[in-house]
């Protein structure tokens, strides 16, 4: 028997032995001889074929594995599938700053003047900006501009559009800024920037000068005078009944003082007369101011009037801008309104003196009346107003003064007449 064969039957015994263990446990009686005998011949067949299989087992060539290694790879390495690089996230708002077209940063700005400051701007985002999109301020100097502007034209994506605005520099020197961004049609603020928060700014250096913009005593025939029941002359008429309106170039107030140019004004000689001076419209900007001293001339001691300043638009009723009540106690006030809440109208100025009760002695003065203005050039020399007498008071015999006008001579001025038909004239010394 051969080595191969012997190995065969010995792997059957196993099987040989799982079968008689099977019978051993399996509940039946014992197994006659007989039986026996067939479980060694079923045995034996199966050790036959094993034989038989081993032996065509051995008959079959078999080759010794070898290592295969193409040589013509498509590829040097292993192939990958490429990922698409990382897309910039995008915004359906976003806005890039591009140029100042118009005052780029530190440009000079002359107190109280009106600039246009304009941008150009890009839409960097997705959606198209419609004329319901704004440039809204948001922080910083105002200039005086307004809250909020509308996109001049619509601008798609990749798009840019010239941006203006119109401001007015402050009046007092210094270096402002003023920030800026964009408003969408559903009132959502976005800014300039890859993070969208940046603003865009006005930034200017403002410096200049105060100086005369309008002239009341030096313009006092530009101006209709009248009373209560007529028109009257300009230059006025030196202690006319009807009230009177001149220049003088150097008056003393209350105190004694000389404080410049005064228009000189006297109401109606009536009981409560007054005098009005309507002047002509003037353009009016931001920062505008009207000044004024104003008190009764020197030993006027009886002076005891009322000063009013009334303004007009168009057409539009008259409306105050200030009223005085004047006594001569040795004291005058010194106006300053500030007129920017009229700016960019043509506006009217009446300047009025009315007698509280008796008109006597009310000589009223207007010292330097004018409309100053911002600046950025100084001031220009400006003619002294003509006429120009010297006036000083005098007290008269019954301690009530009366006035010399002296232009080139001193001479007594006519008498005063009566404030009403009951009341006796007082005649100068």
């Amino acid at each position: 028997m051969s080595f191969r064969r012997f190995a065969l039957l010995l792997a059957a015994i196993p099987a040989l032995g799982v079968v008689l263990a099977c019978s051993i446990f399996t509940p039946q009686a014992p197994q006659p001889a007989a039986t026996l005998d067939s479980l060694y011949t079923a045995a034996a067949q199966t050790l036959d074929v094993l034989s038989t299989q081993g032996a065509a087992a051995e008959k079959t060539p078999t080759s010794s594995p070898t290592l295969s290694i193409p040589t013509d790879s498509p590829t040097a390495f292993a192939t990958y599938t490429l990922v698409p690089p990382l897309q910039t996230i995008t915004k359906c708002d976003a806005a890039a700053f591009v140029a100042d077209i118009t005052f780029p940063d530190g440009s000079s700005v002359g107190r109280g003047n009106t600039f246009t400051k304009t941008w150009r701007i890009k839409n960097v985002g997705t959606c198209t900006w419609t004329t319901a999109y704004e440039l809204v301020f948001v922080r910083g100097e105002k200039f005086g501009g307004k809250n909020a502007v509308a996109l001049p034209e619509g601008v798609g994506p990749g798009g840019s559009v010239d941006v203006s605005i119109q401001l007015t520099a402050p009046n007092q020197d210094g270096r402002y800024r003023g920030y800026w961004k964009l408003r969408n049609a559903s009132g959502v603020l976005f800014g300039f920037g890859a993070g969208g928060e940046a603003d865009i700014y006005v930034d200017v250096i403002v410096s200049g000068y105060t100086v005369t913009g309008y002239d009341f005593a030096a313009n006092l025939c530009e101006a209709d005078w009248h009373n209560k029941d007529k028109d009257l002359p300009c230059p006025g008429v030196n202690n006319s009944s009807d009230g009177f309106a001149i220049v003088i170039a150097d008056p003393k107030m209350e105190d004694g003082k000389v404080r410049g140019a005064g228009l000189l004004t006297h109401p109606q000689m009536i009981k409560n007369g007054w005098i009005t001076g309507r002047y002509p419209a003037v353009n009016i900007r931001t920062g505008d101011r009207f000044r004024a001293l104003i008190g009764c001339l020197y030993k006027a001691n009886d002076c005891n009037m009322t000063f009013k300043l009334e303004y007009q638009i168009g057409q539009e009723p008259l409306k105050l801008l200030g009223q005085w009540q004047e006594v001569y106690e040795g004291e005058y006030y010194a106006v300053d309104l500030d007129l920017s809440f009229l700016s960019g109208k043509k506006v009217r100025f009446l300047l009025t003196t009315l007698a509280n009760g008796s008109s006597h002695e009310d000589y009223g003065l207007w010292i330097n009346p004018r409309i100053t203005t911002q600046s950025d050039k100084p001031p220009t020399a400006t003619p002294s107003p003509t006429p120009s007498p010297t006036v000083t008071a005098t007290p008269s015999q019954t301690p009530t003064p009366t006035l010399t006008f002296t232009p080139t001579a001193t001479f007594t001025p006519s008498p005063t007449p009566t404030e009403t038909p009951t009341e006796t004239p007082t005649t100068a010394p």
